[in-house]
Formats: structure tokens, C-alpha cells, sequence
């Protein structure tokens, strides 16, 4: 598969008025992806997840600025584009699907308005085949009786609806990337279940690349190749999700997947103790270090970069290193 978007050392900041403040909601993030691949961005609110699609699609709030690192799509640098070039990309080449869809969806206009207007917009699409167009797209996310649902208003339908009308309105204009930010967060469990079936026919049908923003590791497993565990706006491990699930190398990413319910069993569920960082007032070395309890001297102090476990597979953790010591040392033992 041919890669489709590479960020590399990604850095995304906050200011203050007057700039006395900065807030680092990404601090230096690289992650791949490939055509028809999907990665999950999981981790604590507040970690950078959003603010790391938003730099992506370039709809940052204005207090917002990428302060260094690149994104890459398509053999195309974004973080040089201009709003007007940004505009043409947006809806046609990556579209985003938000968690509330009544921030997505306009109550004075029909179903059918919204869905129409980004292949109009993008494709040049007009008249019957526009309205076919329509039609094919609200079938492909399971609306029934399409030609009578696009004359409706969102207040017309449910929450699980409407959601699938978003859906709609982001395949319209024909993306190679669909960012999803917590798309069923709102939704209850079944509907929740037949929503990320329709994403995946879709995926499967278009051969559209995902980035899956979610706290839920069961979506993760369910719709994911690949993972990218973020906190204090870095991705401390990233690597398949088979790995990550099976043998987890950082205490957060065995924090989160130990606090995850299973069925069959009657164990506790792990509770991270404390509390995120405030992300203006990081404290020194690995930002995890106050909650983790295998946390050493040199995690308070220094910084770890990323340490390889292997092909496609890192973890930013200083007990990599002693890990993969203990093993050498057992090993010639």
C-alpha cells in the first residue's frame, strides 16, 4: 500500500493574548499512514488527540499554531498551504466527521442540502445526477427510503441518524482520508455497533484511509491496523494494535488497556491514579512520571525519545531499555 499522509515531528501550541502563556497540545508527534489503512488516536481528554486533526484538516482555532513539524499528504506539504488552497482540500481529498453531529449539520437547511453541496462544491455534480448522487451516498450509510429522508431536517432525526447523515455529507465529495473525532461517543451501544459497521463498508467499498479518534480501546480492536497512544501531547508507544494489545510496553498504554472491562472475569478494573499535567506547567522528564509506579530516577529527569521494540513498533519509555537489559542478561545467564 502506497503511504498516503506522514506527519513528522509535529508541534501544535496555544498562546495566551500577548503570547505570556503557551499550551504544547502537540509536542513533537510523527505517525504514518497508508491508502485504506486505520490508525486509532486513543488516550486521556485533553491529550492533544483533536487538536492533532485539526492540524491536519487546518481548521485550528485562531489561538491555535503549528509551530514546527511537517504533514504530508499525498506527496503534498499542508502546513505550507494557504486558507484558499486548504478550502479546495477540505471536503474532496480529507473530510472530517465530528462527535456531535448538530455541530456538524445546519437546522434551516434540508438533508438533502447537505449532503448535495460537497459534491456540487468539489465534483461539479448538478441536476438528476446530483440528486442520484445523493440518493447512493444516504443508502451507503444505511438511511432508509433516501428520497424521503433528504427532505427532511436534522430535528427530524435521531442522534444514531443524524450521525449516519454526517457520515454521508463526508464520502460526498469523494475523500482519501476520513478523520473521525469520536464519531459515536453520543450513541448507544447498538447503534454505536452499527455505525463503525457502516464506516467499514465504506472503508472497504472506497478504500478511504481512517484516523479513528476514540477513548473506546474495544472500537480501537474492532476498526484499527494500527495505534498511536497519546499523553501530554506526545505519542508515548505506537505500533499495531495485535502487538500493542498483546504485550503493551508502556506504562500508560498498560494503564489504559488494564482499566478496559472483560468479559468472564470478576478483576478490578486498574485506576490511573492522579491526574493529567497541565499542559502549560509540564513537570520535568517523562510528563507520566508523578502517576507511574515504575517510574525511576531518570524518568523524573530526562525526557525519553523513542526507544524501537520493533519494525513499526516504539515506545517513549526508559523500562525499554532496562526490559530489553534484564532479557540479554537472562538470556546469557
Amino acid at each position: 500500500m502506497a503511504q498516503l499522509l506522514r506527519v513528522s515531528d509535529l508541534r501544535t501550541h496555544y498562546f495566551s493574548f500577548g503570547g505570556a502563556r503557551v499550551v504544547k497540545a502537540v509536542d513533537g508527534i510523527s505517525f504514518t499512514l497508508n491508502e485504506g489503512e486505520t490508525i486509532g488516536l486513543v488516550g486521556e481528554s485533553g491529550c492533544g488527540k483533536t487538536t492533532t486533526c485539526l492540524s491536519v484538516v487546518g481548521l485550528l482555532p485562531p489561538a491555535a499554531r503549528i509551530v514546527g513539524g511537517g504533514i504530508e499528504f499525498a506527496g503534498e506539504e499542508l502546513t505550507t498551504k494557504r486558507p484558499r488552497e486548504m478550502r479546495r482540500i477540505r471536503g474532496r481529498r480529507i473530510a472530517m466527521i465530528l462527535q456531535d453531529p448538530m455541530a456538524s449539520l445546519n437546522p434551516l437547511f434540508s438533508i438533502y442540502t447537505q449532503v448535495a453541496e460537497p459534491a456540487f462544491y468539489h465534483l461539479g455534480t448538478r441536476g438528476r445526477s446530483l440528486r442520484q448522487r445523493v440518493q447512493e451516498l444516504l443508502r451507503a450509510v444505511r438511511i432508509s427510503s433516501p428520497t424521503v429522508r433528504m427532505r427532511e431536517y436534522p430535528h427530524q432525526m435521531s442522534g444514531g441518524m443524524r450521525q449516519r447523515v454526517v457520515g454521508a455529507i463526508a464520502m460526498a465529495g469523494g475523500p482519501k482520508l476520513i478523520i473521525a473525532d469520536e464519531p459515536t461517543t453520543n450513541l448507544d451501544v447498538t447503534i454505536q455497533a452499527q455505525y463503525l459497521d457502516v464506516l467499514k463498508e465504506i472503508q472497504q467499498a472506497s478504500g478511504v484511509a481512517l484516523i479513528f479518534v476514540t477513548h473506546n480501546l474495544g472500537i480501537v480492536a474492532k476498526m484499527c491496523d494500527k495505534m498511536a497512544v497519546m499523553y501530554a501531547g506526545k505519542i508515548v508507544e505506537q505500533g499495531a494494535v495485535r502487538d500493542l494489545f498483546r504485550a503493551a510496553k508502556h506504562p500508560y498504554t498498560q494503564a489504559l488497556l488494564g482499566s478496559m472491562p472483560k468479559l468472564g472475569t470478576k478483576e478490578p478494573l486498574y485506576a490511573i491514579p492522579g491526574q493529567p499535567p497541565n499542559l502549560a506547567q509540564l513537570p520535568s522528564g517523562c510528563a507520566f512520571h508523578p502517576r507511574c509506579a515504575r517510574a525511576m530516577t531518570q524518568c523524573q529527569t530526562q525526557q525519553p525519545d523513542d526507544r524501537r521494540i520493533a519494525e513499526n513498533w516504539v515506545a517513549k519509555c526508559w523500562l525499554v531499555d532496562h526490559q530489553a537489559k534484564e532479557q540479554y542478561v537472562s538470556a546469557i545467564a
